[in-house]
């Protein structure tokens, strides 16, 4: 495959980092602060897509930044997979900047100078994940995404919040810094290298053993703590840090659950089983149908735990929870349907779940309300809003014509390629969970009876709330329609 040197990847992992420093440089100045959001924002954006055309035509973009040790070096790497991830984050990270201007000076929240640098540089952090040419460059961002967005997390400093930072810490943190850290150099000792391989990083090993260990039973060990280690993925029992995290603002929980934190988590997934072990080793020793199982199980309980929860929030968390394993199930079915069902879920995700955050934090705004049962008939005051819940709700549930549609169907082709009928019943079966947890809340807020006030006072919020979740709901629907642009991308990025 032919290899092209480019500094624009670095030039993308720097622009928002820039923009940090120039946000704090302007805290006496609110509209120069977000100023520069929203400046950096289109120029990142501007930098990814100009590296379309040279990935859609098969080339890779490379660029070492310098190297530490033989096969240790700060590198990027751009190809298919990586620039579907930060199409989406770059996009993402201007529709939301628009959404937080809104949403934080509505209800005045205090500390929007530190918001805002810690959003610039979790942006960097995702973009130099997205763009990592192997596990050290990746591992160096993934634990810098993790410290800048404690202070996101922690943002109202209630006992409360720090003691869900304290369960961020400990679940990714505690993870990366342990498990994933040795995995990484386990690789480092068996192969020489930490570069990422489309074969496989292991493929070339010819010993048998490794210090009294089976080659083999050494590889399974290994993929597993690669696997626990990526904690910000929320495979179970490694989830609970996420649900606890929605003491933050709904921007924050919008970056968290659709563009940063949980969707690098996803995506260091998909490195594991596509760059770092290949499809050939998974398949040798079974990796996939251990995999498979794991997010099974995280997808059916998700569900059913989404399902009690009145807290719209909390609700859309356990929902991400169960979203996030439609990446991994995809990835692990180790077939090209199922792997392209699971790579484009994190563009569908993100722009699905995103859509639904944003609504919530437009009903919080509007009407301070948190709780589904508080929301009867509140489409009366707020139809826009309510409307594109009702489009995200029905992605996620799989209708066609939104965009979850193409990520069931292909998982479910996928499983069908595989003969893998369990799986295809664990899809079948969540899609069923889906539409129990979310049409009760569009039911309600549309056909529910309003409280005796009528949710007097409550109207539509302000417009740098309510634009952004449209442009989203419009999103959800353009790629349930038009996904062949990110296909493509996934198509030149697996082969």
């Amino acid at each position: 495959m032919e290899t092209l040197i480019s500094i624009k990847p670095l030039l993308a992992v720097l622009v928002s980092a820039i923009a940090a420093v120039l946000v704090m440089s302007s805290h006496r100045n609110p509209n120069l602060r977000e100023g520069w959001s929203i400046g950096a924002g289109v120029i990142k954006f501007l930098i990814v897509i100009s590296m379309t055309p040279v990935i859609l035509s098969g080339v890779v973009i490379k660029y070492t930044v310098f190297k530490i040790l033989p096969g240790v070096e700060l590198a990027f790497t751009v190809d298919g997979i990586g620039l579907l991830f930060a199409t989406t984050s770059s996009f993402l990270w201007i529709i939301t900047t628009v959404y937080s201007m809104g949403y934080m000076r509505t209800l005045e929240e205090h500390a929007q100078t530190r918001y805002y640098t810690c959003f610039a540089i979790a942006l960097s952090s995702a973009m130099g994940v997205a763009f990592a040419g192997n596990l050290f460059t990746l591992f160096f961002f993934y634990e810098i995404l993790s410290l800048c967005t404690l202070p996101l997390v922690i943002h109202n400093e209630a006992a409360k919040d720090w003691d869900a930072g304290r369960k961020y810490l400990l679940y990714l943190v505690g993870a990366s810094s342990s498990i994933l850290l040795g995995a990484i150099i386990l690789t480092y000792c068996l192969t020489g290298t930490l570069e990422f391989n489309k074969a496989g990083m292991f493929a070339g090993i010819t010993a048998t053993t490794f210090s009294g260990m089976e080659i083999p039973t050494l590889l399974t060990v290994m993929y597993f703590m690669f696997l626990y280690g990526f904690a910000k993925a929320g495979l179970m029992p490694m989830h609970n840090w996420l649900p606890s995290a929605m003491v933050a603002p709904t921007p924050v929980s919008a970056l968290l659950h659709a563009v940063a934190v949980v969707k690098v988590g996803a995506f260091c997934i998909v490195r594991l089983v596509v760059d770092v072990f290949g499809v050939p080793q998974m398949q040798n020793l079974h990796l996939g149908d251990y995999t498979a199982v794991i997010a099974s199980i995280t997808i059916l309980a998700s569900s059913a735990y989404a399902l009690t929860q009145d807290n719209l929030k909390m609700r859309l968390a356990y929902s991400t929870v169960s979203q996030l394993s439609y990446i991994v199930l995809g990835v692990a079915l180790l077939s090209v349907s199922g792997i392209t069902g699971g790579i484009i879920h994190i563009v569908n995700h993100a722009f699905t779940k995103i859509t639904l955050f944003f609504c919530a934090g437009s009903i919080y705004v509007a009407s301070h309300k948190t709780n589904i049962s508080e929301m009867h008939g509140i489409a009366r005051k707020m139809p826009w809003t309510i409307a594109a819940f009702a489009i995200g709700s029905l992605s996620i549930i799989g209708v066609p014509l939104f965009a979850g549609f193409i990520t069931k169907w292909n998982l479910a082709i996928g499983t069908i390629e595989t003969k893998s009928w369990m799986l295809l019943g664990v899809i079948l079966t969540s899609s069923l969970l889906n539409a129990a947890y979310f049409a009760p809340v569009v039911y309600k807020a549309v056909f529910g009876t309003p409280p005796a006030d009528g949710h007097e006072g409550v109207s539509e919020a302000p417009y740098k709330v309510l634009i952004p979740l449209l442009i989203t709901a419009a999103g959800t629907v353009i790629l349930g329609i038009y996904p062949d642009h990110f296909l493509n991308l996934i198509k030149v990025g697996i082969r």
